[in-house]
């Protein structure tokens, strides 16, 4: 067992990414993606993701995406 990261599966990290960050989470195909606010924004969320679980973004979500602001 690692004791320098957290072994979680990708359900539970996108379960924390989603509490720590406020983001949403879509679905594609069945897949998930990343929905993010700014690129700012985004490099927290993978900073994250590496120091936390010792992930990339992309091994836990397929795709991340802009939001699209809503007219």
């Amino acid at each position: 067992m690692k004791q320098s990261s957290i072994v979680a599966d990708q359900d539970f990290v996108i379960e924390q990414v989603k509490e720590e960050f406020g983001c949403t989470v879509l679905s594609c195909e069945g897949r998930p993606c990343l929905e993010y606010k700014t690129d700012e924004e985004l490099a927290q969320i993978s900073d994250y993701v590496q120091a936390v679980f010792q992930k990339e973004v992309t091994d836990v979500f397929f795709a991340a995406v802009p939001s699209v602001e809503m007219d």
